[in-house]
């Protein structure tokens, strides 16, 4: 059955497995490896297991390979230094499918997968989250609870929640945390399309205000901004998980909203969303040719919102009040790895008047967050996130940009334990707040 699946996935790919040539270029760059000094728990170590079980040498239920493979970040750090071009990712997404027709996956990783994949489940457990938050429950049992034995993971998922609270600008309330649709105070001026926003799922609920401002500083800067009312989760933890039929299923939704919304951009303001979105042909390999050509059309439609904004240059973007603050910008994973989408969020933070820009130190490494990694490898994780932030204390910043809610819930949980002042946005949320401050929206 594993060796099975894992052939027939790179079968016709054997160039996505065979073009690693051990150079040892992953290594420093891989923050497991970093960390262990393990060969097996390294990109290519990985890749040399993936190829055992396809040539029948080790079985996917071995320890060996669900522990190695278990263990990885998938932050495709990898891939960003590889001279061979391997695309890990793909590798590592299929291999997990493989893992997983062997043994099940934790408890704890079904049951967040389950009420991700379940529309209502998740706006329940997303309300009581809400309730929890805004009432400071969160923040008191995050301050208060045990951190020793099996209470650190509850206490650590408390400082994700709370961590999820909005920036205290002055002028953020509640009036920025709800989508209006039609959206008010549209800037007059030449159009440049119609586009619609990814809602996501945790981005929906925790981080409504990140897809509001996502929505006013599109349409300020002359996008037509269309809400694509059938759209669902994205997939990407499934696939990360190698739930690869699920992710599938929630490919084709919306892929089938999208299209059918006629949008000449599908923008998106979560890069793990947008990462996967970009690779939905990808993840349809070996079905129907005009399903694949559907998820091609997707895939190519795909932007994060800085791309988009960034693209219109200088003079072309609308300019804002001043917002005088010292920011710290860390790149997702997904964004800078899986997207290569790296000088476009900070070319908009230095677009903000009187903003002070400065780069997190190696940032190009993990945050320790990767999707579900932070909760369900929470010693590995929680080391990797204690050196992200080490790195951010030392810039001296007030506020942490980074453009993904995993990301932003790890490192504002860990921030939040060290008991730092430090509070993070999404660079979008700074934009906004400048362009509210300079009376864009006015006009």
């Amino acid at each position: 059955m594993g060796e099975e699946s894992l052939a027939v996935a790179l079968a016709g790919q054997a160039d996505r497995l065979s073009n690693c040539v051990h150079c040892g270029f992953c290594l420093p760059a891989c923050p497991t490896y970093v960390r262990l000094g393990d060969e097996a728990d390294s990109p290519r170590g990985r890749l040399h297991l993936m190829r055992a079980v396809v040539e029948g040498r080790l079985d996917p239920g071995a320890e060996a390979f669900q522990t190695h493979i278990d263990r990885c970040l998938g932050c495709r750090a990898c891939e960003t230094v590889c001279p061979s071009g391997v695309e890990y990712g793909f590798l590592l997404e299929r291999a997990r499918e493989a893992a997983t027709r062997e043994r099940q996956s934790s408890l704890l990783a079904r049951a967040l997968l389950a009420m991700i994949g379940t529309p209502w489940v998740l706006q329940i457990t997303m309300g009581g989250g809400q309730v929890m938050r805004e009432t400071g429950i969160a923040a008191l049992l995050a301050g208060n609870a045990p951190s020793w034995g099996w209470l650190r993971m509850p206490r650590f998922s408390m400082a994700m929640l709370a961590a999820s609270r909005a920036w205290g600008g002055p002028s953020v309330g509640p009036d920025l945390s709800e989508p209006a649709w039609p959206i008010s105070g549209t800037v007059s001026g030449p159009r440049r399309g119609r586009v619609g926003v990814v809602a996501g799922c945790v981005q929906k609920h925790l981080f409504s205000r990140v897809n509001a401002a996502t929505d006013r500083v599109l349409s300020a800067n002359g996008w037509d901004v269309v809400h694509v009312e059938d759209q669902g989760c994205c997939g990407a933890l499934h696939a990360h998980a190698g739930r690869l039929a699920q992710a599938r299923e929630m490919a084709l939704k919306n892929i089938r909203a999208f299209r059918d919304a006629g949008v000449d951009h599908v923008v998106a303001n979560a890069a793990g969303c947008g990462a996967t979105m970009r690779e939905y042909h990808q993840l349809m390999e070996g079905g129907e040719v005009e399903v694949i050509d559907d998820a091609r059309w997707f895939a190519e439609r795909v932007r994060d919102v800085s791309e988009v904004l960034a693209s219109l240059g200088g003079p072309t973007l609308r300019q804002g009040g001043a917002l005088s603050v010292r920011v710290a910008y860390d790149p997702p994973c997904h964004l800078l790895h899986g997207q290569r989408v790296s000088s476009p969020p900070i070319d908009l933070l230095r677009s903000i008047p009187g903003a002070d820009v400065v780069l997190v130190p190696k940032g190009e490494e993990c945050c320790g967050g990767a999707g579900l990694y932070g909760l369900t490898q929470p010693d590995l994780g929680g080391q990797i996130g204690g050196d992200k932030v080490d790195a951010i204390l030392s810039t001296g910043a007030e506020l942490l940009a980074t453009g993904n809610p995993g990301c932003a819930m790890q490192i504002g949980a860990g921030l939040q334990l060290r008991k730092s002042s430090v509070q993070v946005v999404h660079p979008i949320e700074l934009l906004d707040e400048s362009y509210r401050r300079g009376g864009v929206y006015d006009e």
